[in-house]
């Protein structure tokens, strides 16, 4: 489980495609340290299996369901990547539950300073089917981060963008048109399962609820 919380920014070193097959290898340098070949590491919101780890790399393999579902076609050597280690059971939960199971990916629509001040806005367009599981001021992943949701129009949501994330994370590598990791907010979808139940004939109880982990 993660957070959305980034601790590193690394840069696509190179992909490999051999077949069906496809190797990314990522250059960091803090978190390298923390790694161990079959980790666990969320990469830009995808949670991959690290191998091959060296001073200054490591590489995870991808599937073709990863490399088709998520914003990965649009990498490229040099691209930046988000990246996050689990959160450990010792540590402070910041951010929101990040599962690293993409939902879909988003569309940039614009990344834009805010007139008279520091901050930015960030507008993605989201997939119509998803777009039940996001509320103004709810959470919602994108690229790993952990995002409040500002304002939503039709299928176009608003972020508003602090300097310290916009510096820590590969936001401003982002342009309009580029595809971008999706995912909701896990608890919007445990919510619709239940309710649909309870239309269905299986009533929502508290105890369902306890059971459940609310």
């Amino acid at each position: 489980m993660f957070t959305g919380i980034i601790e590193e920014v690394g840069e696509v070193a190179s992909i490999h495609i051999q077949g069906e097959e496809r190797r990314l290898t990522v250059s960091a340098s803090r978190l390298i340290r923390e790694l161990k070949p079959g980790d666990s590491i969320s990469v830009s919101g995808v949670c991959l299996t690290a191998v091959d780890i060296r001073e200054s790399s490591f590489a995870a393999d991808l599937a073709q369901e990863t490399w088709r579902r998520t914003s990965f076609s649009r990498l490229e050597p040099g691209s930046l990547v988000n990246l996050e280690l689990p959160m450990r059971a010792s540590g402070r939960f910041d951010g929101h539950i990040v599962q690293g199971h993409v939902d879909g990916t988003g569309t940039v629509v614009s990344f834009e300073a805010i007139p008279s001040g520091n901050d930015y806005r960030l507008t993605i367009e989201i997939p119509s089917e998803l777009i039940r599981y996001i509320v103004s001021k709810g959470s919602l992943t994108i690229e790993g981060i952990s995002l409040t949701v500002a304002a939503i129009a039709g299928t176009r949501v608003e972020f508003a963008i602090i300097p310290h994330t916009a510096e820590v994370t590969n936001l401003r590598s982002l342009a309009p048109g580029d595809p971008v990791n999706l995912e909701v907010d896990v608890i919007a979808k445990y919510v619709e399962k239940m309710i649909g139940q309870e239309r269905a004939g299986s009533p929502l109880t508290l105890e369902k609820l306890v059971q459940s982990g609310f």
